[in-house]
């Protein structure tokens, strides 16, 4: 089981990094063969796990059991 972040989704995570991938190798796309394109793409993810942080999560065990005891507690409108 994973437990991410209730307020965000982890592909925000993804779309983020491939953004990236996007800014700064992909464009401009003026490469002559794949074999170019392969080559850019390793040295970039030699680049990025070398410069890479841990991303800090800054919501909590706490938030989320907070989070769940106000859904538990919720009452419906409506019976």
């Amino acid at each position: 089981m994973v437990h991410t972040p209730v307020h965000a989704s982890w592909l925000n995570q993804i779309e983020i990094f491939f953004s990236v991938v996007q800014r700064k190798v992909v464009t401009p796309n003026n490469f002559t063969d794949t074999d170019e394109v392969a080559a850019r793409l390793s040295a970039f993810e030699t680049h990025y796990n070398q410069a890479a942080q841990p991303f800090k999560w800054k919501f909590t065990t706490t938030d989320l059991s907070d989070v769940l005891t106000r859904l538990d507690d919720h009452k419906p409108a409506h019976p």
